[in-house]
């Protein structure tokens, strides 16, 4: 399969600009990039433009291509075994495009990025994000709401929740938690946030959250990873919340997959979709 993606040099040239050393994102764009196309989300929120803005759009764009050009070749794929009813085995599972659940593109996968920020930090890129977007094409993956983390959530489009992903680089990290979890999508919603791990009000927020966790059992997961060769803006807090649903499983004991029943018949109803 052939996904359009934007050339590695200019992308990287445009988002050059946009590098602020002091903000300690260039490790954390690129992997909010990564989980974006491994957790594929619909709706993602970012509190704080800047570098990461255009990594996130990027992702998204080029995931949402992704989907559909996988969606064909699972519906060509699968064709072949429902037309002559011959039943799925290990050759289907592993022929390309392999490991595919069908009930995943039973639903149009169209994604928006919100954006939140008030531009009132001085040294940050933010003013400077819409201008790359365009020269990349990507603005209008990103609707931009211009205000402060505390007066925005009446300003989001009203459509917008549950929220998929949400990337919080703004000190309002225990704010956010606190007015914006219900919003989070509580099928695996996660909330990624920037530099808690290592400075005493962080490290206050880290035990709130984990006090949550404990009296609310099965809300939400935490883990935390640290950047150990810097000094500051050095960590990642992920919460990923969990007050619903359950990751869907086609598998017995050993990791044996069933290959009828409700696999199949998602199969088939892809197949029916225009």
């Amino acid at each position: 399969m052939s996904v359009p993606a934007l050339p590695t040099d200019r992308f990287a040239d445009a988002v050059a600009g946009l590098r602020v050393p002091g903000m300690g994102t260039e490790a954390v764009a690129p992997l909010l990039a990564g989980l974006v196309r491994f957790a594929r989300p619909r709706t993602v929120l970012e509190v704080g433009m800047g570098y990461t803005t255009p990594f996130l759009a990027a992702a998204l764009a080029e995931t949402q291509a992704q989907v559909r050009a996988e969606s064909a070749a699972l519906a060509e794929k699968n064709r072949g075994y429902l037309d002559g009813d011959t039943p799925f085995d290990e050759t289907w599972l592993y022929a390309e495009p392999p490991l595919l659940t069908p009930a995943f593109y039973l639903e149009p996968y169209t994604t928006r990025l919100v954006a939140v920020d008030n531009l009132s930090i001085a040294e940050s890129s933010a003013p400077r994000v819409l201008e790359v977007l365009r020269e990349l094409g990507l603005d209008q993956q990103v609707t931009v709401v211009n205000a402060d983390l505390r007066e925005c959530r009446e300003l989001l489009p009203a459509d917008f929740a549950p929220i998929d992903l949400a990337w919080v680089d703004a000190w309002e990290c225990l704010f956010f938690f606190d007015h914006f979890w219900d919003l989070i999508n509580p099928d695996g919603g996660l909330v990624v946030m920037h530099y808690l791990m290592t400075y005493p009000e962080g490290e206050a927020i880290l035990d709130y959250i984990a006090k949550v966790q404990r009296a609310r059992p099965g809300e939400l997961e935490v883990v935390n990873l640290l950047e150990p060769h810097k000094l500051a803006q050095n960590s990642l807090t992920i919460l990923r919340r969990t007050t619903a649903g359950k990751a869907p499983s086609h598998a017995d004991p050993g990791g044996r997959l069933r290959y009828d029943g409700p696999l199949r018949d998602a199969a088939a109803t892809h197949l029916d979709l225009p």
